[in-house]
């Protein structure tokens, strides 16, 4: 192989090749199994191949490891990852691990694992790299890191402080949402709880979004009051409308009051609705603007990072005021038709009034209707007085067609027909009416 020694937080996200130079995968983790008097040995690595699917390629099956790649025989078992008795995984386990050292001068935090390749063609654990606790008072201080062999330090045993899980969310800083999800998913559980509850509340609100709702329940359970309001006020209003929906009301109304005021005025709104209607689906956080606006304006607010590209793919332009429910819809303004517009071109002017808004209860089916018989991404929801309420992005209508397990179906699993058991919502919304 190119290298005989390598750190594991490295290979994180690394591409994986076959001989003939065609992607595989991504590195996600590399699984080793402890030893009594020797190194944890190297038995494979957790791959990440289309599909999202993470399969276990064993470390005899790599050639070569070199500038941030990773060569295979190509040979691939694509059967879905489970991770057996006695691994573990270096990134979502190790990393973060609190050890002692030998000497008897105190403990450190595993900030990476170097493996290393012997003779014989076998990978071991050979350093660790560790930081020692800060010795200043300073928020801005860290401890002192060094690098030590495997043989001279200990793992902390007996230890109720909970693991870190700083390295391991390093190492998901690039990750989409849904991939982080995935990745939260695939951790053992007390692991994924430690993760979840170190996350920034913004990226652990998207992550929350994209996981089942059984999985969002359980990471929510673990949180205190204060920070579960908090991370549902980065929520989506839909998305948290329906994570409420499927708490003991007594918690979801507790929350509720602790969110923020006009987060929590959109949440409450959206449960007044039936799950399978437009207001039971739409978001109440469109792009609003005047019709006086410009397409520069319009252009600069759809650019957002922080916009889910099904609202950003069309401003909505209505009388004042400019927040759901706003003044008299006008119409809408799809951003390229915006593209064929000179910046200063005022949106009043290339409105699009062909298409008829919905009213909040119209039903499911008949939004998903008219998104595919004029290849719409979003279609918007007024009231009973034409005042724009919220719009149905498609991604919306995916959430509700898909089975409410679709997203741990594998490439050989076909989607069951489409259907919808939101029994909790139902009910908190019929008590609510």
């Amino acid at each position: 192989m190119s290298a005989t020694r390598v750190f594991v937080a490295r290979l994180a996200g690394c591409m994986v090749f076959d001989p003939a130079g065609d992607r595989v995968g991504k590195v996600r983790d590399v699984l080793v199994v402890s030893r009594p008097a020797d190194p944890p040995r190297v038995v494979g690595l957790l791959v990440e191949i289309p599909g999202k699917r993470r399969v276990f390629v064993s470390i005899n099956r790599v050639t070569s490891i070199a500038s941030g790649q990773i060569i295979t025989t190509g040979l691939i078992n694509v059967r879905r990852f489970e991770q057996r008795a006695g691994e573990e995984r270096v990134i979502a386990e190790i990393l973060g691990r609190k050890v002692l050292f030998a000497d008897g001068s105190g403990e450190a935090t595993i900030e990476d694992v170097a493996i290393e390749q012997k003779s014989g063609g076998t990978w071991s654990v050979s350093q660790y790299f560790v930081r020692r606790p800060k010795t200043s008072s300073s928020l801005f201080a860290k401890g002192h890191t060094t690098f030590v062999s495997w043989r001279d330090v200990a793992e902390k045993t007996n230890d109720t402080e909970a693991q870190s899980a700083e390295q391991l969310i390093a190492t998901y800083a690039d990750l989409k949402p849904a991939d982080l999800a995935s990745t939260l998913l695939d951790l053992p559980e007390e692991r994924m709880l430690e993760v979840a509850g170190e996350l920034p509340d913004d990226r652990l609100a998207d992550a929350l979004e994209e996981m089942p709702e059984s999985d969002q329940v359980n990471i929510l359970g673990r949180l205190d009051d204060d920070r579960a309001a908090d991370v549902l006020d980065q929520m989506q209003p839909d998305d948290a409308a329906d994570l409420i929906a499927q708490l003991p009301e007594e918690r979801g109304e507790h929350l509720l009051e602790l969110m923020e005021p006009e987060e929590a005025e959109d949440v409450r709104m959206l449960l007044t609705f039936a799950p399978d209607t437009a207001g039971g689906l739409m978001t109440t956080e469109p792009v609003i603007l005047s019709a006086d606006s410009t397409v520069a304006e319009a252009l600069a607010l759809v650019r957002r990072a922080e916009l889910p590209p099904a609202l950003g793919a069309a401003v909505c332009i209505t009388l004042p005021p400019y927040e759901p429910p706003t003044g008299r819809f006008l119409g809408m303004v799809h951003f390229q038709r915006m593209l064929r517009y000179p910046p200063h071109e005022r949106l009043g002017t290339i409105l699009d009034q062909s298409l008829d808004p919905v009213t909040a209860e119209t039903s499911a089916a008949e939004v998903s209707r008219i998104l595919a018989s004029y290849d719409l991404v979003s279609v918007p929801v007024v009231d009973d007085n034409h005042r724009l309420v919220g719009v149905v992005t498609i991604d919306d209508i995916l959430d509700y067609l898909l089975p409410d397990d679709w997203r741990s179906h594998g490439d050989d699993e076909r989607p069951r027909d489409a259907e919808r058991a939101h029994t909790a919502r139902m009910g908190r919304r019929a008590a609510d009416g």
